[in-house]
């Protein structure tokens, strides 16, 4: 009888390891699986301009008003009390919906709006002692829509873009009917959040007047070609921490890394140019020095944001994590921190790449209005 049951754990033991194997070997087909909508793509029905109006299309909208809960004024205990700037802040945010019912979140989706909210918690209100946040609701691209290589993801990528483009005239005619056009803006996103922003930095601030009003624009959570995406939006990539009109962008990967199936869409992607991507080097800024040095320790790291279990809430903890910019472009931080259950297959931070520098990219976003004030 003792030997029976120890051959049946045996057995357990075995197939458990079997299964652990064939989730790392087949990680990505099963992803696909889980969240790719085996739907037909059902064309998004254009908004009207005048929408974003609205004060219900905004989790947050500057001082025009105050929302009950606003995600993005939110706080971790012990901060010290700090003046608030002057900018206007655009902030797009990364894909919340997980669902594959619709290639586009229906705005009235509970779940992905509630997930939104937990990510400008930690993302966007980074940015709440540099000025006033404006942080639109869009119907998002699935997070499906990027796993697919079918048209259909594509479509439902610019049904979103679309919705951001209204947001952000909107938001301009805001800050522009309120204030002088000396007030710096500064544009950020996450993930799709940061796709949006290439989209728009290429349509709405290249070689327009707005690229003289920009203090920093920060792509984060997607790979900027240099030769073939940055000559197309009108800022170039910042090389120092007091510098003003240029672009952070940086991925985070702890070590080992295995960034391979990224770079791999990567070099299938076509750039701004029309050109494949192949073999183009990446932006990386490193977000501790904020593109001075391109490897920091962990003791220049003045405070990682450490979340909770459901990220409701967030300890800063500084010194912890180190950082540096590989040749491939992707920012390597060393041992895998603890920081939740939320990194992605090959030692992938992206959820966290905000968190992870949450003070220094605090501090940044400050030294850029400054910069911004002083030209």
């Amino acid at each position: 009888m003792a030997r029976k049951f120890l051959y049946i754990i045996a057995v357990i033991i075995v197939l458990i390891i079997a299964a652990g194997f064939i989730l790392r070997l087949y990680q990505y087909e099963l992803s696909e699986f889980a969240f790719v909508p085996d739907i037909e793509f059902t064309e998004v029905e254009t908004l009207e301009p005048s929408v974003y109006d609205e004060n219900s299309m905004w989790f947050s909208r500057g001082d025009k008003a105050r929302f009950d809960n606003n995600p993005t004024l939110w706080k971790p205990d012990g901060l010290k009390d700090e003046a608030k700037g002057n900018a206007a802040i655009f902030f797009i945010h990364p894909t919340s919906y997980l669902s594959k019912e619709y290639w586009n979140a229906p705005l009235d989706d509970a779940q992905s709006q509630s997930r939104a909210r937990l990510f400008l918690r930690g993302m966007a209100s980074v940015f709440n002692a540099s000025g006033d946040i404006w942080a639109p609701r869009y119907r998002q691209a699935a997070f499906g829509a990027f796993l697919t290589s079918a048209k259909e993801g594509q479509l439902a990528q610019e049904a979103a873009y679309a919705d951001v483009l209204l947001a952000f005239d909107r938001f301009i005619a805001d800050i522009d009917s309120a204030d002088s056009i000396n007030r710096p803006i500064i544009l950020a996103g996450h993930s799709q959040g940061s796709l949006h922003l290439m989209n728009l930095l290429k349509d709405r601030i290249a070689n327009t007047d707005l690229t003289n009003r920009i203090a920093a624009a920060y792509v984060v959570g997607w790979p900027i070609s240099i030769n073939n995406d940055a000559p197309y939006l009108g800022l170039p990539a910042c090389k120092k921490n007091n510098q003003s009109g240029c672009i952070l962008s940086w991925q985070s990967f702890a070590e080992p890394a295995d960034y391979s199936q990224l770079k791999n869409i990567y070099d299938k992607s076509i750039g701004f140019d029309g050109k494949s991507r192949a073999g183009s080097k990446i932006i990386c800024t490193n977000p501790v020095s904020g593109g001075q040095n391109l490897i920091t320790t962990a003791q220049e790291n003045l405070g990682t944001l450490v979340p909770n279990a459901d990220l409701t809430e967030g300890e800063l903890v500084d010194k912890s994590v180190p950082a540096r910019c590989n040749k491939d472009g992707f920012l390597l931080i060393g041992d895998p921190p603890e920081l939740g259950p939320y990194v992605l297959p090959g030692n992938n931070y992206h959820v966290y790449d905000y968190p992870l520098f949450w003070i220094n990219i605090r501090k940044d976003a400050q030294a850029r209005i400054k910069a911004f004030s002083q030209q």
